[in-house]
């Protein structure tokens, strides 16, 4: 029984989420807004409905550690499982918005969410702080859209499509339906991980981070490909970058608001997973401006490093004599090793950068 819920919550989250993105979708697509925009706003947050689901769900019944250890993971694994297997299907091109301004708020919003929880709490005030933020960075992206200036011109803009009242009102009931199967979907997927936990000696953080992550974020997979395969590539890492974001301050935020006490955050979150987090948010910069574009050598190590941190997690939680052994080599060779691969090709961009700048200097005296 315990199987069929979790199963059951997960395809009601998916359909749920299908729906949801599909009738938000064309709502903006008939407004004429760029394949960008629609990924960092209307799409994002139907992909990161599961996980506001999740963490209101799991809030209300107690599971502090499931809540935080499902906005966590789903962000890890966004970018790096997500982007590096998009990127393996083909090269991602990156729009200049993304590195001028939503990657930045990525990081900032990582950094301080950190800061936040240092004392391993999250208090309803500081929910409610972040939520504000988070009204703040919408008005921001629909203020840059209406004036035109979010990116360069897109092959893959839509053209603006008049829609009948009937079509509309079909659209709107899609919304709503999504909206109400992803509570369902949450409610059973909660408490199917709760018992997976319980009956396994697993931690509800652990199930959270690995299980519950990838589940909630298999919208944001199932949108990425399809993306990808369609040529809107904007739209694929535009929805990741914008989902990460309002998994920090809209579904971490409200989950804290929503909870009696606020939300109580493991000091091996603190410790672990979320300077993780933060690190992959910092090393999209870097990889983003090189080029705006990530390579297919890129999403691969993006890929490695996830199978590395899902090896971490099994490991600790097991309790494996191997951990230290493997902690050691993560932590003394191969975060150094891309540490100065990034420096290295952040320094080669600028250097061709001022190349391309001085050679069209001369072209133009």
């Amino acid at each position: 029984m315990t199987l069929l819920l979790f199963l059951g919550g997960l395809a009601a989250l998916l359909g749920g989420a299908e729906m949801l993105v599909r009738g938000a979708s064309r709502l903006a697509a008939a407004t004429g807004l760029s394949p960008l925009v629609i990924g960092l706003t209307v799409v994002a947050f139907g992909t990161s409905a599961p996980e506001l689901a999740v963490g209101i769900g799991a809030a209300r019944s107690g599971v502090a550690d499931l809540a935080v250890g499902n906005v966590v993971g789903s962000n890890i694994t966004n970018v790096l499982l997500i982007l590096g297997m998009s990127a393996l299907i083909a090269p991602l091109v990156v729009a200049r918005q993304l590195v001028r301004m939503d990657v930045p708020v990525m990081i900032l919003c990582s950094v301080a969410v950190m800061g936040l929880t240092v004392d391993g709490h999250l208090s309803r005030i500081e929910g409610g702080a972040l939520f504000l933020a988070c009204l703040g960075y919408l008005g921001l992206l629909l203020r840059t859209a209406m004036r035109g200036d979010d990116d360069e011109p897109s092959d893959d803009a839509p053209a603006q499509v008049p829609r009948g009242i009937a079509s509309r009102a079909l659209d709107l009931a899609l919304v709503a339906v999504g909206l109400a199967l992803l509570v369902l979907g949450a409610g059973w997927l909660v408490d199917a991980a709760t018992s997976v936990a319980a009956a396994m000696g697993v931690s509800e953080l652990v199930i959270g981070l690995t299980v519950v992550a990838i589940g909630t974020s298999l919208p944001e997979i199932a949108t990425a490909l399809l993306a990808v395969l369609r040529g809107q590539r904007d739209m694929a890492v535009g929805n990741v970058i914008g989902s990460n974001v309002l998994n920090l301050l809209l579904v971490l935020a409200l989950t804290a608001v929503v909870s009696p006490q606020g939300l109580a955050v493991g000091a091996a979150v603190v410790r672990f997973d979320l300077p993780v987090m933060t690190a992959v948010a910092l090393a999209c910069l870097p990889i983003f401006y090189t080029g705006h574009c990530i390579r297919r050598w890129e999403g691969a190590v993006f890929l490695a490093y996830y199978a590395a941190y899902m090896a971490y997690l099994l490991l600790d939680a097991a309790g494996h004599d191997a951990l230290p052994a493997f902690s050691a080599v993560m932590m003394r060779f191969v975060v150094p090793l891309t540490a100065l691969t990034l420096v290295m090709l952040v320094l080669r961009a600028l250097h061709l950068g001022r190349a391309r700048g001085s050679h069209s200097e001369e072209d133009g005296q």
